[in-house]
């Protein structure tokens, strides 16, 4: 006979030919056996054998099995620790396709185990009837289960790489979901999308501004349907439309927020969130964080800069005539004296000065502006104008 001499487990181990043409002559049955023994230990793989699948996964184990005895035989090329390229694809594959079946590795990971089991019983019977040594069939036993461990491994992998390809497919439909509410598409074609994405649409959802850094941990404690996209003209934040965060639901969204820089737009029926997107955007551009609603008044006099500054210009043009210090002065007392409603201690205590200076200052802003202080309209016009400037 002439031996085959190959490596394996840092030992050497010495398959002779014949012995190998031997075992590989039973694969079929051994095949068989194997099969056999996953169905009878694993429940939940007893549909899958039958039919054109379960012959599949036969060839496949055949192929697995005859991968092994070229590694043990000394196939040239084949390194013990590197089985052969077929079977560890197969095995790959068969990963990828638990993955999509919906199952976890935990079923593949024991049908490899009882194949190692079984495969290790019927071989080593046929090799001791081939007359190996028992210290060739120790080194057999270690390659039968370190090229299972190679099997698990690469199943494993093709498992998860599924899992993470089919959630970057997950992740692209949800994105284009964002995509569509606010840009604002027609609804029946933002609805599609939901479908097709498996996403079921909320009753509202809140656009949330949040930076980069803090996505995970806020996801961590959002709902799962929550949507999450990128914003292109903004570096280092994400936008978060979250569902269903309106009336109690906010708090816990707040609470979820706080201390991490976002802005919270205002919850708006789902299909109308980019709306709630503007709002967030225009606080964020503002200066303003956290609660968009704790800035409602802030972001109604900002809404039209230019606007505001043609009405503050018209509102305060009697005192243009002014020293740029005097002028300052009486239009801070004005803006103390219509937030205080003319209560003269209490404009004198926000602007620390003494109450006969309010008097004598809205002495003066009577004779600039005369009965206009009296008309409604022009107290709303004040108010707005010089409430712009609180800060």
């Amino acid at each position: 006979m002439s031996p085959s001499r190959r490596p394996t487990a840092g030992q050497d181990l010495l398959i002779p030919v014949e012995a190998v043409a031997e075992i590989r002559s039973h694969l079929p049955s051994v095949a068989d056996d194997v099969v056999a023994a996953i169905i009878e230990e694993v429940p939940s793989y007893a549909d899958a054998f039958g039919g054109r699948m379960g012959e599949t996964i036969r060839n496949a184990v055949q192929l697995a099995l005859g991968g092994f005895l070229s590694l043990a035989g000394g196939t040239p090329g084949a390194e013990p620790r590197t089985p052969a390229a077929p079977a560890v694809d197969g095995a790959y594959q068969l990963g990828r396709g638990e993955a999509r079946s919906g199952r976890s590795t935990d079923a593949l990971l024991a049908a490899y185990r009882i194949g190692a089991r079984v495969s290790w019983r019927e071989m080593s019977t046929y090799a001791v009837a081939a007359g190996l040594s028992a210290e060739t069939l120790v080194s057999f036993a270690e390659l039968v289960f370190a090229y299972i461990d190679e099997l698990s491994a690469a199943s494993v992998a093709g498992h998860t790489d599924e899992l993470a390809t089919s959630g970057r497919v997950r992740q692209r439909l949800l994105e284009r979901i964002a995509h569509h509410l606010l840009v604002g598409s027609p609804a029946e074609t933002v609805t599609s999308a939901a479908e097709r994405a498996g996403w079921g649409p909320p009753e509202t959802l809140t656009a949330v501004i949040v930076p980069e850094s803090q996505v995970r941990p806020v996801l961590a404690e959002l709902s799962a349907q929550t949507l999450q996209t990128e914003l292109p003209d903004l570096d280092e934040v994400a936008l978060l439309l979250v569902p269903d965060a309106h009336g109690r639901a906010r708090g816990a969204l707040l609470r979820t927020l706080a201390d991490r820089s976002c802005v919270a737009g205002p919850a708006r029926p789902w299909l109308d969130v980019r709306a709630s997107y503007d709002r967030a955007m225009r606080a964020r551009a503002s200066g303003l964080d956290g609660d968009t609603e704790a800035h409602l008044v802030r972001l109604v006099l900002t809404a039209d800069a230019d606007a505001l500054a043609d009405l503050r210009t018209d509102a305060l043009a009697p005192l243009a005539g002014l020293r740029p210090g005097v002028a300052e002065k009486l239009a801070d007392t004005l803006r103390a004296w219509l937030l205080h409603q003319g209560r003269r201690d209490d404009v004198a205590e926000a602007l620390f000065v003494h109450p006969q200076t309010v008097r004598y200052r809205m002495g003066q802003l009577r004779d600039l502006y005369g009965d206009r202080l009296e008309d409604p309209e022009t107290v709303l016009a004040l108010t707005i104008a010089l409430g712009a400037s609180v800060p």
